[in-house]
Order: C-alpha cells, then sequence, then structure tokens
C-alpha cells in the first residue's frame, strides 16, 4: 500500500489506515466491521447522542444507523460512535442540574477528541437535547471538517395539549389549591408521550431552528417529529451530503458566518426562542472565530418582529408548526423583507437563497405565525439589560404579555432551592423581585436553569406580579417578568451579591434598563463588606468547570483565547 493518499477526501483517515505501517490500525478496524474496500473510503465519524436518560434522545441510535447507511450508500464509510446527553427536565431543581451547561463543553470536548484522535474526515453529528446540540456545533466548528447537524426531532403534544412545562406549572397549581394531586398525576402520566425533544419553542427547538438559519443542516431538518419517516429520510441525506462537502471542501468555517450567525439570531427573534439561545450562539461564533456579542442581539432586535405564536409564551406546539410547513416559509417571509443575508453558503452547497427558492407559503387559514405587518411584538422579546445591578449586561425574554416594566421589592435568595420553597410557601407575594444569585458558571457552578421556580410562580398565579432575576440562566420553558445572564455574577462580585431584602429594583424592558435605587456610596459600602464565598466544589469536573469557564456575557465557554 501507497504512504501518500491519492483521494483528498481522504486527508485525515489515509494517516490512520493507509500504508504498510499502518497494518496494526487495519487490523483493529477489521474486528468492527472494515473490509479492504472500506480502507479507500472516505470516513464519516457519525456523533450519536443517543441515550436512555431522556426521550429527548432515546430514540437517536436509529438516526445514527440511518446517518451511516446514508454516508455508506454515497460512497463513504459510516462510523458511529456516542457521546454525552443529560435531562434538564430530569434535573431541574436539583444540585444535579449544575452539570448541565457543563455538559454542552464535555459534548464539544468528546466530538472534538474521537474525531481527532480516529481520524474522520466529515462527520454527521445528532443532537436532541438543549446542551447536546450547541456542544454538537462547537465540536464540529473546532475540528473545521465538512460537516452537517441533524436534529433529532420534536416530541408530540400529551393529553389534552401538554407537555414537560404543563408538569412543572400543575406543582405550582397544587401549591396553589388549584389542582388536586389526582389532577397533578394525571398530567405527570401524560404529558410525555414518547420520543423527541420538548415540543414548545424552548432550547431545543430553538436551538434546532437556529442551527439550520445557520446553514449547518439540511433543510427541514429543524421542523420535523422525531418519530417520523421525514426524520429518518433527513438522517440518510445528512451522512450522504457530507460525501458532498468532501468533494467540495465546504467546511463549517465557510457556513458559520458572521453573516450567517446574523440569520440564526433574526429566526430566534422571529419564533419568539428562548433566551439560551443568546449564550449558545455567541459560545459557538467564538468556537469558529466569530465575533460575536450581546450587542448585536440588540441591534437585531431593533428591526425584527417576534411573529410565532408558540409555546411557552404563546399557544401552540412545534409539531402544529411542522403541520402547516415548518420554519421554512417563514425563513422565506424574512429573506423576501430583507432581514435575512440570502448570500450565505449552507450545507446544501447552495445559499440560503437558493434553498429557500421553491419554499410555499403559508396556508392562509393559518395563525401559528402572524404577517410581518401584523406582528406579535414589533420588537425583539430578548432584551440586553444593562445598568447598576448588570454591568455588562443581562437577558431578558419579555413578551409584551408581562408587560414592559417592573418595579418591586427584593427578595433575596442564595440558591434556586432556597427561593423555591418560599415561593411554595407563600413567602414570595405580588409586588416582589425575586433574587436568585450564586447561580452563576462559577458561582453555581454550572449557571442553572431557572425552570422550577419561574414555573411555580406562574403555577401560583404570580406571573404579572412577581419578577425573577439571577445570575442563573432560564430554561427555554421559561416565561413571566424574568432576567438572567446578569453579570458580573454574584459570585464575582457582581452587583447582585450586594443587594439585601426590600431593595427598590426597576426592570425597563423598553429602556433596557435594571436597576436598584441605591446610590453608590452605599454599594461601594456594601461592596467592602461583601466576602467571596468559597467555591462549592474543589475536585471533579465542576471544579474545573469553575476555574476556566468565561462570563456569561461571552457564552461561558471553557477555551476562551487569551
Amino acid at each position: 500500500m501507497s504512504d501518500t493518499p491519492k483521494d483528498s477526501r481522504r486527508r485525515y483517515s489515509a494517516p490512520v489506515v493507509d500504508g504498510l505501517g499502518k497494518s496494526a490500525s487495519r487490523a483493529m478496524l477489521r474486528a468492527v466491521g472494515f473490509t479492504d474496500e472500506d480502507f479507500t473510503k472516505p470516513q464519516v465519524g457519525i456523533a450519536s447522542t443517543w441515550s436512555q436518560v431522556t426521550p429527548c434522545n432515546s430514540h437517536i441510535d436509529g438516526l445514527a444507523d440511518e446517518a451511516s447507511a446514508g454516508a455508506d450508500g454515497a460512497g463513504g464509510k459510516g462510523v458511529i460512535f456516542n457521546t454525552i446527553t443529560i435531562s434538564d427536565g430530569i434535573a431541574n431543581g436539583t444540585e444535579g442540574m449544575k452539570y448541565s451547561l457543563v455538559s454542552r463543553e464535555v459534548i464539544a470536548d468528546s466530538i472534538e477528541t474521537v474525531a481527532g484522535c480516529e481520524g474522520f474526515d466529515g462527520l454527521v453529528a445528532i443532537g436532541g437535547c438543549d446542551k447536546n446540540m450547541p456542544g454538537c456545533l462547537i465540536g464540529l466548528a473546532r475540528l473545521d471538517r465538512p460537516s452537517v447537524f441533524v436534529y433529532g426531532g420534536t416530541i408530540l403534544p400529551g393529553e389534552n395539549h401538554t407537555d414537560i412545562v404543563s408538569v412543572f406549572e400543575a406543582v405550582g397549581g397544587h401549591a396553589k389549591g388549584d389542582l388536586d394531586l389526582i389532577d397533578v398525576k394525571r398530567i405527570e402520566e401524560t404529558a410525555i408521550p414518547g420520543p423527541g425533544s420538548c415540543g414548545g419553542m424552548y432550547t431545543a427547538n430553538t436551538m434546532a431552528s437556529a442551527i439550520e438559519a445557520l446553514g449547518m443542516s439540511l433543510p427541514g431538518s429543524s421542523a420535523q417529529n422525531a418519530v417520523s419517516q421525514a426524520k429518518r429520510d433527513d438522517c440518510a441525506a445528512a451522512g450522504a451530503q457530507v460525501l458532498e462537502l468532501l468533494e467540495h471542501d465546504i467546511r463549517p468555517s465557510h457556513i458559520m458566518t458572521r453573516e450567517a450567525f446574523e440569520n440564526a439570531i433574526t429566526l430566534v427573534i422571529a419564533l419568539g426562542g428562548s433566551t439560551n439561545a443568546v449564550l449558545h450562539l455567541i459560545a459557538m461564533a467564538n468556537s469558529i472565530g466569530v465575533e460575536l456579542g450581546l450587542d448585536d442581539f440588540t441591534r437585531l432586535g431593533k428591526r425584527v418582529p417576534v411573529l410565532a405564536d408558540l409555546r411557552p409564551s404563546g399557544h401552540y406546539m412545534m409539531s402544529e408548526l411542522i403541520e402547516i410547513g415548518g420554519i421554512q416559509p417563514l425563513m422565506k417571509m424574512l429573506l423576501e423583507a430583507g432581514l435575512l443575508h440570502g448570500d450565505c453558503l449552507t450545507v446544501t452547497g447552495r445559499t440560503l437563497a437558493e434553498n429557500l427558492s421553491g419554499v410555499a407559503p403559508y396556508p392562509d387559514d393559518q395563525r401559528i405565525i402572524a404577517p410581518l405587518n401584523a406582528p406579535l411584538k414589533a420588537e425583539s422579546h430578548l432584551r440586553i439589560l444593562h445598568g447598576n445591578l448588570a454591568p455588562e449586561g443581562a437577558v431578558a425574554k419579555i413578551t409584551g404579555k408581562e408587560g414592559v416594566r417592573f418595579t418591586g421589592t427584593a427578595r433575596v435568595f442564595g440558591s434556586e432551592e432556597e427561593a423555591q420553597a418560599r415561593i411554595n410557601d407563600g413567602t414570595v407575594v405580588a409586588g416582589d423581585v425575586v433574587v436568585i444569585r450564586y447561580e452563576g458558571p462559577r458561582g453555581g457552578p454550572g449557571m442553572r436553569e431557572m425552570l422550577t421556580p419561574t414555573s411555580a410562580i406562574m403555577g401560583r398565579g404570580l406571573g404579572d406580579s412577581v419578577a425573577l432575576i439571577t445570575d442563573g440562566r432560564f430554561s427555554g420553558g421559561s416565561h413571566g417578568f424574568v432576567v438572567g445572564h446578569i453579570t458580573p455574577e454574584a459570585f464575582d462580585g457582581g452587583p447582585l451579591a450586594l443587594l439585601e431584602n426590600g431593595d427598590e429594583i426597576t426592570i425597563d424592558a423598553e429602556a433596557d434598563t435594571i436597576t436598584v435605587a441605591l446610590h453608590e456610596d452605599e454599594l461601594k459600602r456594601r461592596r467592602a463588606a461583601w466576602q467571596q464565598p468559597a467555591p462549592r466544589y474543589r475536585r471533579g469536573v465542576l471544579a474545573k468547570y469553575a476555574k476556566t469557564v468565561s462570563s456569561a456575557s461571552t457564552g461561558a465557554v471553557t477555551d476562551l483565547p487569551d
């Protein structure tokens, strides 16, 4: 065998398997099914996030098989490997949730590690839950080899149009006295009918849509039911498409441009998507060397309206949007209005505008997507706030249904659990601003989601009379008057650490400010008396994360360049 590869598509696999000196490598691979012919083919790594940990990913083993078969059928050699996933829906409200955002970095690291070691020439990554999607994209971006991302698909609605957030809010409803235990158990038993990611425009569907707008998924991938022929076909097509990308050397760095990220942000706003998109898109941009920051969300938010009446703030679910055409007609609307960059390259090898050229409009009688001339909200629901409580920024999700301005008195808690107990027992009342601190990337560590307390607030009927602010973050299922990602975080001595019960706090989503009514001299006095808490973890992955993670305003990444 020659030591010099003649096939430019085998840039990474050839050094691993070609030549007499690689006999041992080939021997190992023969044991997992390689033939003589396979050693001459481009190798396509299939990064599967399959797990029984969560319904979001419980079907992805079958999808990985489809992607591998697609790569094989197009003349490549598919090689399936696994990475991890965790379940936010299961871990929310517990200490285990501190591992959630950390898992994004572990997933990215593991994909980079396996592909870098094994010499895959291209990749398909299949994700189905909140953190494994941006984790997959960060890994693909770091490797910068021809790649396609596939979304595992959305779950179908539960009985009576319920979903996972319905269960969280049922607990709050029981605490208020609106639901008995039998009602809660019935919702628990029927809200999650099978495989797929959470059904509203929560973080999973938000990020899947953003990735498609970014150009890293095949058209339609983000709007397919998890259990469907369309999703199986999507996976097979993705495996085959990697061979096309290899042929033309089209890599993530050619696709994930600044303009493509602006397209992703634009679609997230139009869909009313999750605040987590801010954190993840900044992190993904950083991984490919694109400068993206909080100000970009503000700039784009001034000209992009909210059009989708989707949960959690709206009525409909992703499966219902799929029935009327998914996100492609919406993207075409935005493109024709001059709100998307149509010349961005995508994984099809064509531009975004070319992909959308034949897309039909939504049916005339649909009610899910509002017209551009009558939006649900004229500007973005994702508000980037600054002020003496957030000198480096904070992220709010204000749809307008909860109002645009809130002034109340601080009720301060040092952890999510403490706040949750006081919401449930009635200590938190109308007019309060619930402050949950020391939950940031370093202080938590891990920047937990506050879905449990926000759901309890909504379940107790306080959604329009209580605000919640935190240096943690929110689930895509959270709604109400909520502000997260407050930076600097409390653990680093940010102003959040200096608040006391009774302080007057004002959140203004028109002026984009978050302030406490304290004179600077008083803040200086409190700062002088403040002491940083001891780290909560001194060994293990959480301790390593706390030592390396950046601010939420820079994406909470662990490999920020010097």
